[in-house]
C-alpha cells in the first residue's frame, strides 16, 4: 500500500516548525546572536542557525535576480593568512549581490561576471573598486563598456598608511622629549579633527607644534580630500598637481609615492567628476563596517554559507 504524503507549505524546512515561526528567528538574529536568540528560545543553537538560514535564503529568493548598472567591489578577509572573498554590491540599489571567489585574483573576480552572465554584464555602465589590477583586468574583459571609479575611501586609506610611516619615521629620529608629543597619537593623526575629543584635538594642536615635519604632513592628508569635490576634470587635475607640487622639499617619500600611484590610475580617480558618476560612495564604508559587525558576531564560525548568507541580507528589509 502506497502512502501520499502531503506537502504543507506553512512548514519550515524543518518539519517540527513553521514558517511564521522560521522568519521570527530569522529576523531576531538581524539584530541579535544565534547564541542569544538560542537562549531566549530555548531552542539548540544549530536549530536557530539553521532557521536564520532558511529565512534568509528566502530574503534573496524575494529580492530576485540583480541587474546592476553601477557596482562597487571590495575584497573581505575572513580568516588571518590573507584569506580572501570577493564582495559586489549595487551601488544604485544599495546592496551587496554576490559573496564569492577563493582569493583577489581575476579568476575569482570573473566569477561574478560569469554568475551575472553576459547579458546583464554588458549594462554595467560603472564599476567602484580600489587601485587592485586583476579587478581592473576582470572588469575590463568582462564589462568593456563599463568606467572604472577608484574609491575614494580606498585612496584616503592609502593617503593614511602614508601620513602613518612619516610619523613612525619621525618617532625614530627623535629622541628625549622630542619623542613623547608622538608616542600613541597615531589614532590622532589618522582620524578627522570633528572626529576627535576634546583630548584627543588638544593632543593634536600640541603634536602638530612641536613637530613640523608632521604639521606639514597632516595638512597635506587632510587637504587631499577637496579632489573629490571637483565637478570637472581639468580643475580637478589643476588641484592634484598643486597639491603634488606643494611636496617639492619637504622630504615626505612617503606622500611622493602616494602622489605617483595617484597619477598613474589618474582616469579611475577623475571618473567622479563627471556628473553621472556622482554616486553616494558612503554605501561601501557603510556595508564594510556592517561586515565587520557580522564577523565579529559570528566569530568562531567556519560556516562560509551561513556568513554569505548574512552579508548579502545584511541590507534587505525584513520579511
Amino acid at each position: 500500500m502506497k502512502v501520499k504524503q502531503e506537502r504543507l507549505d506553512w512548514l519550515a524546512g524543518n518539519p517540527f516548525y513553521t514558517k511564521r515561526f522560521a522568519f521570527w528567528v530569522g529576523r531576531r538574529c538581524r539584530v541579535s546572536t544565534i547564541r542569544d536568540v538560542a537562549r531566549e528560545t530555548h531552542l539548540d543553537w544549530k536549530t536557530v542557525k539553521a532557521l536564520e538560514k532558511q529565512y534568509m535564503a528566502e530574503q534573496l529568493r524575494r529580492a530576485g535576480t540583480p541587474g546592476p548598472q553601477v557596482i562597487g567591489i571590495d575584497e573581505l578577509s575572513i580568516r588571518k593568512g590573507h584569506t580572501y572573498r570577493i564582495v559586489v554590491s549595487d551601488l544604485i540599489r544599495a546592496r551587496p549581490i554576490w559573496f564569492g571567489g577563493t582569493d583577489r585574483s581575476e579568476a575569482s573576480m570573473s566569477l561574478f561576471f560569469e554568475w551575472l552572465g553576459p547579458k546583464k554584464s554588458g549594462k554595467i555602465r560603472l564599476a567602484v573598486m580600489d587601485m587592485w589590477k586583476p579587478f581592473r583586468n576582470a572588469c575590463a574583459a568582462h564589462a568593456p563598456g563599463a568606467a572604472m571609479l577608484y574609491d575614494k575611501f580606498h585612496a584616503l586609506r592609502h593617503l593614511g598608511e602614508a601620513l602613518d610611516k612619516v610619523r613612525r619615521s619621525e618617532y625614530a629620529r627623535l629622541s628625549g622629549e622630542d619623542r613623547k608629543f608622538i608616542k600613541g597619537q597615531r589614532y590622532t593623526l589618522l582620524s578627522h579633527r570633528e572626529n576627535l575629543s576634546l583630548d584627543g584635538k588638544k593632543a593634536l594642536r600640541m603634536l602638530l607644534k612641536a613637530n613640523k615635519r608632521l604639521q606639514t604632513a597632516y595638512l597635506l592628508k587632510e587637504s587631499f580630500g577637496q579632489l573629490w569635490d571637483y565637478r570637472s576634470v581639468t580643475w580637478a587635475r589643476k588641484f592634484f598637481d598643486n597639491w603634488r607640487a606643494s611636496l617639492k622639499g619637504q622630504k615626505l617619500e612617503p606622500f611622493e609615492k602616494f602622489a605617483k600611484m595617484i597619477d598613474s590610475h589618474w582616469e579611475g580617480i577623475a571618473a567622479y567628476c563627471l556628473l553621472e558618476n556622482k554616486i553616494s560612495l558612503g554605501f561601501v564604508e557603510g556595508l564594510n563596517n556592517k561586515i565587520r559587525v557580522i564577523q565579529r558576531r559570528a566569530y568562531g564560525l567556519r560556516d562560509e554559507e551561513y556568513l554569505r548568507l548574512k552579508i548579502l541580507t545584511c541590507m534587505l528589509p525584513e520579511m
